[in-house]
């Protein structure tokens, strides 16, 4: 089945006044001649927005439960999740919905060993919403493209569910703020599945933060550095070309939560410091455009996508927060880089350094401890959820592991009615890179203030604790399945 996606939008009742198209860099003109507000004026409009804060949902807690009924938005990434899920005690699944029937049927073969029998909600737009009024579920996951998870987040959560969704949380200004005052007002878990806090490397450095062995944090960097052009024009990649679509009409770090998520755990923002302002820079493109040239000069499919508004080949953002420490973020998806997040922590008394791999130790002056130093420093400062299920997170995979410890401690939290490592504050704060980068780059680069979504509660709110002091006794009770092919490739 094959489906317009401003069509699906339109009859999904989600297409609203944002502005997931934020690459119209140009004012128009309204009927009574007067200069519309473009969408790089409303990016700031929304930023310096006032939301007044309904409840604080850093630290909160929702009541314990026995079993976490979960349900499915997305089968092609979200079938890695569910794999993750279905090993677990204390979990029933209780529904999957994906738009193609073939990776519904696909997904359900990935968990028939386990003995659930999820209804199947497939081939209808509005599936999701008739999955999300059932009142037998409590979680739901969101693994959709980009502008369609604030709309199925804000309506799940409107029906009493917990939600967690997909990277990036939200894609514009409006959309972010909409997560937070949502998530407020229903007191319901809006989490996003960042899975890089959870990289075993990533979460050391967030220990050994925690413990002073940098110092103080003075510098940190991030990054999405990874070739996606083939599968970026590839009609068997992403579902009716949404990720091209995204990239042909936005300019500005559009997936920039890899890279920054570790960052800000470990400086501890919205939860002891925050980020003032942005500044971003981006190159030419000079793959992409070129790239639907040739391929439309064989395949009239792809005219559609030449001499379009691509955004640049690399862009780079610096941030300065309050504290007066600085990030520096990156982002290209075309060039042939080597794949790198950066993983970069600076500070007064040593640095940690990840891509090129192996991830490096610095206890300072410059020199960086040799393998058995990194093997003492590494048992040292391993936290508590490592040592408990990292082993187990590595034979399940998904990621090397971090999927299945990113989900183990999500469910591990509802089912002890803990707060959990990442709230909705985290998903708007990381999502808003991707508007605020593209209204500096259309102001020559010129520094945009960074909105605190906590509404000044980063002051007060404690950082997130990785040592297990409580919960941590959810078991994986089953085996993964051998993996199945899926009918088309799952990318993130």
């Amino acid at each position: 089945m094959k489906l317009d996606r401003r069509h699906f939008l339109k009859l999904s009742g989600i297409a609203g006044a944002g502005i997931a198209g934020a690459g119209i860099l140009q004012s128009c003109t309204s009927g009574n001649g007067e200069k519309a507000v473009s969408s790089l004026d409303l990016i700031k409009e929304q930023a310096l927005a006032k939301h007044p804060r309904k409840f604080n949902m850093c630290g909160y807690a929702a009541a314990e439960m026995d079993v976490v009924r979960t349900a499915f938005i997305g089968l092609r990434r979200g079938s890695t999740h569910l794999n993750s899920v279905s090993l677990l005690e204390g979990v029933e699944i209780k529904a999957l919905c994906d738009l193609v029937p073939e990776v519904a049927d696909n997904a359900m073969r990935r968990i028939e060993h386990t003995g659930f029998t999820p209804d199947i909600y497939t081939g209808d737009p509005e599936a999701w919403k008739k999955m999300c009024e059932r009142d037998d579920i409590d979680l739901v996951y969101i693994s959709t493209p980009w502008d369609m998870h604030t709309p199925m987040a804000v309506y799940a959560m409107e029906q009493g569910k917990h939600v967690c969704v997909e990277v990036p949380a939200a894609v514009t200004m409006e959309e972010c703020w909409q997560l937070v005052e949502v998530s407020e007002s229903t007191r319901r878990h809006c989490m996003m599945l960042e899975n890089c806090c959870y990289d075993f490397f990533e979460i050391l450095t967030l220990n050994m933060a925690r413990q002073g062995f940098f110092g103080e944090i003075v510098h940190g960097e991030g990054a999405y550095i990874h070739t996606l052009l083939d599968s970026n024009f590839s009609k068997n990649g992403y579902w009716d070309m949404w990720r091209l679509r995204e990239n042909s009409s936005r300019r500005g770090n559009l997936y920039p939560t890899h890279g920054l998520g570790p960052i800000c755990q470990i400086m501890d923002i919205n939860r002891g410091d925050k980020m003032e302002y942005l500044t971003a820079t981006m190159s030419n493109d000079f793959q992409m455009n070129e790239t639907a040239r040739k391929l439309a000069a064989n395949d009239d499919f792809y005219n559609e996508f030449v001499d379009r508004p691509y955004r640049g080949n690399m862009t780079t953002c610096t941030i300065r927060t309050n504290r007066g420490r600085t990030i520096m973020l990156q982002h290209d998806i075309t060039s042939p880089n080597v794949y790198s997040r950066i993983h970069k922590v600076s500070g007064t008394s040593g640095a940690a350094l990840k891509y090129p791999l192996p991830g490096r130790i610095s206890a300072g002056h410059e020199r960086w401890l040799n393998e058995e130093e990194y093997r003492e420093l590494e048992e040292k400062y391993t936290p508590e959820i490592i040592l408990r299920i990292g082993e187990m997170a590595k034979q399940v995979g998904g990621h090397g592991g971090m999927d299945f410890l990113m989900n183990w401690r999500l469910i591990d939290s509802l089912r002890n009615g803990l707060p959990l490592d990442q709230d909705v504050y985290d998903a708007a704060l990381w999502s808003a890179i991707g508007p605020l980068s593209e209204w500096s780059i259309g102001n020559r680069s010129n520094s945009i203030d960074v909105p605190d979504f906590t509404n000044g509660a980063w002051t007060t709110n404690r950082p997130v604790d990785l040592l297990l002091e409580q919960g941590g006794n959810t078991k994986v009770i089953r085996s993964a399945a051998p993996a199945r092919q899926s009918p088309q490739p799952v990318l993130d």
